[in-house]
């Protein structure tokens, strides 16, 4: 039985930094599977350290390619070969990512994520958004404040590193002005 995950928003500021993190990653809540058609330029700026030189025009605007490669043999996925990283992509409001990541979200609903990962995108992608943020303990990190830093810290968490910073920033800065 699912058990709703975001019961762990307890105030504006959890709120807002959820809210900002969940907007940029899903395109403003339109997006709900991870774009991964790249050309090949795109490829060797987004991940140059998965495409260098001139291997990135092998795998250009090959979206099941550049995922296999991108998130093999991590997160729980095999190799590249396996196709793991496509199958198990960005989806939901927070792309999650990972067959390790759509095993226990699977747990948590009691729904087989692995075997039908398309479910995080058609019917849980707000769900598993509030599952990952309890599952990796974002909210602690919410709860230092409003600050870049702090802004800084859950885009780390989200997202691995800073990609899209400034959005994230403008994004927590105009919804928690709205909650305060």
């Amino acid at each position: 039985m699912l058990r709703y995950p975001l019961t762990a928003i307890t105030n504006s500021l959890r709120l807002a930094h959820f809210l900002a993190q969940c907007s940029h990653e899903s395109e403003d809540f339109t997006v709900v599977y991870e774009d991964l058609d790249y050309s090949a330029e795109a490829l060797m700026a987004t991940f140059p350290s998965y495409f260098p030189g001139q291997l990135s025009a092998s795998y250009a605007r090959n979206p099941a390619k550049i995922g296999a490669r991108v998130y093999a043999n991590r997160m729980g996925n095999g190799d590249e070969a396996s196709g793991d990283g496509y199958t198990f992509r960005g989806r939901g409001y927070i792309q999650l990512t990972g067959k390790s990541n759509y095993a226990s979200f699977g747990k948590f609903t009691g729904e087989d994520t692995v075997a039908n990962p398309d479910l995080v995108a058609t019917q849980y992608p707000l769900a598993s958004a509030g599952f990952f943020f309890n599952e990796n303990n974002i909210w602690t990190v919410c709860d230092d404040g409003s600050s870049d830093t702090v802004i800084t810290a859950v885009t780390r968490k989200v997202n691995g590193g800073t990609n899209g910073l400034a959005d994230r920033t403008n994004l927590f800065n105009e919804y928690y002005a709205l909650f305060s």
